[in-house]
């Protein structure tokens, strides 16, 4: 079930009562770095998800101490440091990691996910037993794991676009939150918090300028140059956009540095037919300007659809977007032409203040203390000239839908209330069933009840940044967006940009350089002007592609009109058949053009496709090749 993630090696460690199971992907240590791995004693065990950025680092400091190392791999730098240091191993590393270590003594198993949660651990718990594993397909080989759905993981999913807390769509799965740690002993698993984001903002006045641009370098080379760090080629993705532009030159010029500028650094982009959606103009800007060894795919609605049921298998979740459909096919080409490590930019507006959300909250604010003009609502469509539909919306329309009460100037989560609410009314498509078992639940209120003690001191925007990073960050762009689609092919991507060194600096900024006024990655701009003007002045164009429309406008999409069938609606219990059928009947005649209809149709359509997948037709035979039923979905 693991073998796309790890399609190089895989091994075993069995013992009584316990067993490790690892599916390799080689990057460090090609050799001899093969997993569950050992300590000389065969006392400790682990399996290894991931990448230890610092290990060189780390492996030279435990050789001072007297430690003495069998091979290359950061995987025994990792086993070592655990030796070492036990549990406080963790706050030393920096990397992107999901892992166990198995004491044979003490009968102990401590799991481990990464600060960020850009790898993934999933477990559950069955007749005394412990299962774990990076995606929820590998525990439904084991026929005593339930795959019933959790109606209240749906409900989070259809406010907050991903499951709160350990909650996953499933009732018995539970995922390891990002900077968490589970201790096994016993039979019983206690969880702990081992990091979280802190926007206090410590230096608020303190940095000039300068030297905060200074700093910034220097972090953020930093964190690029030891991400290069592979006994395999490294490129980068290539959105055209500031950020992953700033990852592409440092990334140059680090290979110039040591002597690598005979090999142009590799970039990949997509490209799309439509224009609304296409950057490739600015991408070549960037591969002229830094001389890259360029590969551009381009993405066709016929495209997304014929990949779509393969993107919800391997998110194992509902989407409410096509978005990673575009991204799937990237990492397949990826790796099609002999890579599988690349660099992105994925991090930088959750860090440095990117998002449109962040001016739109600074907007209503605005409306609120000094009211609302026909002129002040007019910079709403200035935000999101990408939406055709509420470009055409009147002035009283948007006053109304981006109103902020007093109640939602109070409102812990002010910043986030109008996407919140616009998804909520997915929730009208729900069956009864679903509505009555989500009845009385606040999906935004139990995003209050998580939030830091802390957190209300923190400015406006410091507050919108932290629930970008601890909620749609993890829970969806790294995740269902982001390793899951790359992983899908056996493609490691890595986030300079969500360095601990570079997010502790960034979350510490004065809000000046975050922001000032409607102007956004102030300080990150700065860094970037050794582009092109046109790049980094460029307004930010949010990553987006073609919308649910291309089910009703390709041939090859048969399947929708299967899956969202008033009879198999009805079979599968989770939607109302009469709701649907009048949202799949907008589509069909043209109508369907907002955003809310968009998230609808493709949040049903992947929900109908979980529920394939994972309940009405998942089947393994003893070699675990899966087959998923029908014809019209066959994937492989």
């Amino acid at each position: 079930m693991l073998r796309h993630r790890g399609p190089d090696d895989s091994r075993l460690y069995l013992e009584a009562g316990a067993g490790l199971a690892h599916a390799r992907l080689s990057v460090i240590d090609v050799r001899t770095g093969a997993q569950p791995m050992s300590n000389d004693e065969g006392t400790l065990w682990i399996t290894f998800n991931g990448e230890i950025f610092n290990y060189i680092e780390l492996r030279r400091d435990l050789e001072r101490r007297g430690h003495r190392f069998h091979t290359q791999s950061d995987t025994e730098v990792l086993l070592r440091l655990y030796e070492e240091h036990g549990r406080d191993a963790i706050a030393l590393v920096n990397g992107d990691w999901a892992f166990a270590i198995w004491d044979t003594r003490s009968r102990t198993l401590l799991l481990s996910r990464d600060r960020m949660g850009v790898r993934p651990l999933y477990y559950t718990l069955v007749e005394r037993s412990l299962l774990f594993a990076s995606e929820i397909k590998a525990l439904f080989v084991d026929p005593r794991v339930s795959r019933d759905i959790d109606p209240e993981a749906l409900d989070d999913i259809f406010t907050v676009w991903s499951p709160l807390g350990s909650r996953t769509m499933f009732k018995a799965v539970r995922e390891l939150p990002p900077g968490h740690s589970g201790i096994w002993r016993d039979g019983r698993l206690t969880v702990s918090c081992d990091w979280q984001p802190d926007f206090s903002r410590v230096e608020r006045d303190a940095l000039p300028d300068g030297a905060a641009e200074e700093r910034l370098r220097a972090h953020l080379s930093a964190a690029t140059r030891i991400r290069l760090r592979a006994d395999v080629p490294v490129g980068t993705y290539l959105s055209g956009g500031l950020d992953s532009s700033i990852v592409a030159a440092l990334a140059a010029g680090e290979r110039r540095r040591h002597g690598d500028a005979a090999l142009a650094l590799p970039t990949f982009s997509i490209g799309f037919d439509a224009a609304e959606f296409d950057e490739r103009s600015y991408q070549q800007r960037v591969v002229a300007a830094l001389g890259t060894d360029h590969h551009e795919l381009r993405c066709t609605a016929a495209d997304i659809v014929r990949v779509f049921p393969d993107v919800v298998w391997h998110a194992e979740t509902p989407l409410l977007r096509t978005a990673p459909a575009p991204l799937y096919l990237l990492a397949r080409f990826v790796r099609e032409r002999g890579h599988k490590v690349v660099l992105t930019g994925e991090g930088a507006d959750e860090v440095f203040g990117g998002y449109h959300i962040f001016k739109e909250a600074k907007l209503r604010r605005l409306w609120s203390e000094r009211g609302r003009t026909a002129r002040r609502t007019a910079l709403v469509k200035r935000l999101y000239p990408h939406l055709p539909h509420l470009q055409r919306q009147s002035t009283a329309f948007l006053q109304s839908f981006f109103h902020a009460a007093a109640d939602d100037l109070a409102h812990p989560c002010f910043s986030h209330l109008p996407r919140w609410s616009l998804t909520s009314r997915l929730k009208t498509l729900f069956s009864d069933s679903v509505r009555a078992a989500v009845a009385q639940r606040d999906a935004v209120a139990a995003v209050v009840a998580r939030l830091p003690a802390a957190y209300a001191s923190w400015d406006l925007l410091a507050r919108a940044q932290y629930l970008e990073m601890t909620q749609l960050l993890p829970g969806y762009l790294l995740s269902a967006q982001g390793d899951r689609m790359s992983m899908a092919h056996g493609v490691e991507t890595r986030f300079p940009y969500l360095d601990p060194d570079v997010v502790s600096f960034g979350t510490s900024l004065p809000e000046r350089l975050v922001m000032h006024g409607l102007r956004d990655k102030v300080l990150l701009r700065r860094l970037g002007r050794t582009l092109a003007p046109a790049v980094w002045q460029r307004t930010k164009q949010p990553y987006r592609a073609p919308g649910a429309d291309v089910f009703f406008s390709t041939a090859s999409a048969g399947y929708a009109s299967d899956l969202l069938a008033p009879s198999q609606i009805r079979r599968d219990g989770l939607f109302n058949p009469d709701a649907v059928s009048r949202l799949v009947r907008k589509y069909r005649e043209g109508k369907a053009i907002s955003v809310k209809d968009d998230m609808a149709l493709t949040g049903v359509l992947s929900t109908q496709l979980v529920i394939h997948h994972f309940i009405n037709h998942f089947v393994t035979d003893t070699h675990g090749a899966l087959y998923t039923g029908t014809a019209a979905i066959h994937r492989r």
